[in-house]
């Protein structure tokens, strides 16, 4: 299964003056995989440390000097490590925070050994911060849940060309929303893909989702006091009836007390399972400089989980509009994953959303993309261009040169909106670049 992060992954091979990496991304959404694969076709040899599997590999940290370390582990894992022709992974690695503050010394003492660190809890051991971090001597990649872009590739399809941007052949557009439509109900988990692609059995990728999230539910008593386990599961289970609203504590439980929630949905940030959408004012960029983070919206993972614990009917995703299944959350939770995947994988992403100040208005822009320094604003709506007030009050306010409709219609470009398909959200930098120019 393609990953366009594997791109990067050569890059950082090739590049003389690199960083060991630490690969960031939720459990399950295919970070052993990526490097498994990565290190087998890229490299002479390929060793990995699991430290959750082999906890006697801890013990080879003890000493900091990455030349001990290197002779422990070939000791214990009965495989040669060679710098320069090895890649050397590991794995669990918040489980041993001292190979975590060692990436330091295998920059300065082993740089040509290529080392790689993940974990499916590694952002609780970063956030803690109970070790010194080895800041300024490793770099982060981020992975995420497939993109529509690699779902396509996974099934077999074409990428998105440039014959699908410039066409206005309906049968292609159908075909392509039609895609889209699965992607609603299989999501972009590396697992579920993968069965889905071979057995196309809905039913199966259903088996696969409820596994998924009784494993991240499983997880809570790895990260979390038997007090703080309870809201999470109260939290956990209130969240995808909110998925894409502004998010109110009360709402998930009036009786407890928002403190209590916070901490748990801190808990569920910091596991990669939720992403905030927080409100801008969108004065100027960066748009974090205005950003409310006591109001914001929250989107999960992925969209095919959020589906199955909604228990939408497929023939509902299938047979109907995008934007009316349960009032357009799941199209917002599409638009959403879709902006994430395609931001720079060497930041985490953010996302914002501007709702205009005055009382008693109820203008909202669903979310704002920054594209050469300009603020685009973006809307999930269905119907024509001509109906988006709260785009158009945006534009006018802001003085903006171009606004995105994301709808089912097709490739249009009319009164400054760019209307774009769902299937073409990856591709919204090349269509800037054409129409903003017009």
């Amino acid at each position: 299964m393609y990953r366009s992060l594997e791109k990067e992954l050569i890059k950082w091979k090739k590049r003389e003056s690199r960083y060991p990496l630490l690969l960031r991304g939720a459990r399950q959404v295919g970070k052993t995989y990526l490097v498994e694969k990565f290190g087998k076709t890229e490299f002479s040899s390929y060793v990995s440390v699991n430290f959750e599997a082999q906890p006697e590999a801890i013990a080879c940290f003890e000493n900091l000097n990455p030349d001990e370390i290197l002779l422990r582990l070939q000791v214990i894992l009965k495989k040669p490590i060679y710098p320069g022709k090895t890649l050397l992974f590991l794995d669990e690695i918040q489980v041993c925070p001292k190979a975590i503050m060692a990436l330091r010394y295998f920059k300065e003492k082993m740089p040509k050994l290529h080392v790689i660190g993940a974990g499916s809890l590694l952002e609780f051991a970063l956030v803690q911060g109970k070790f010194s971090f080895p800041v300024g001597r490793v770099q982060f990649l981020y992975l995420k849940p497939l993109s529509f872009e690699e779902y396509l590739l996974a099934r077999g399809k074409k990428a998105i060309s440039e014959e699908i941007l410039e066409s206005e052949n309906a049968k292609i557009h159908e075909e392509m929303m039609y895609l889209v439509k699965e992607y609603f109900l299989i999501g972009g988990m590396p697992a579920t893909v993968s069965s889905f692609c071979e057995h196309q059995n809905l039913e199966e990728s259903s088996r696969i989702h409820e596994v998924l999230l009784s494993t991240y539910q499983a997880d809570f008593s790895k990260y979390a006091t038997s007090a703080e386990q309870k809201y999470l599961k109260i939290l956990f289970n209130g969240i995808f009836q909110m998925i894409a609203q502004h998010f109110k504590y009360s709402k998930i439980d009036a009786h407890i007390r928002s403190r209590e929630l916070k901490i748990a949905l801190d808990h569920l940030q910091w596991a990669g399972l939720v992403h905030p959408i927080y409100v801008s004012s969108a004065a100027g960029i960066p748009l974090s400089a205005q950003l409310k983070r006591t109001r914001f919206k929250i989107l999960f993972l992925d969209i095919g989980l959020v589906q199955h614990f909604l228990q939408i009917d497929p023939k509902v995703v299938l047979e109907n509009h995008l934007i009316q299944i349960n009032r357009g959350a799941l199209a917002e939770q599409f638009v959403g994953q879709e902006l994430l995947a395609y931001h720079s994988p060497y930041q985490e992403g953010q996302l914002f959303y501007w709702e205009k100040e005055k009382k008693g208005t109820d203008a909202e822009v669903d979310f704002l993309y920054v594209f050469e320094q300009q603020i685009i604003p973006i809307e999930v709506k269905a119907g024509s261009s001509g109906k988006l007030k709260s785009l158009c009050t945006f534009m006018k306010k802001k003085k903006s040169t171009i606004g995105i409709h994301i709808s089912q219609n097709p490739l249009s470009f009319e009164d400054r909106i760019l209307s774009v398909p769902f299937y073409l959200i990856g591709k919204i930098p090349e269509l800037l670049r054409k129409y903003s120019t017009s």
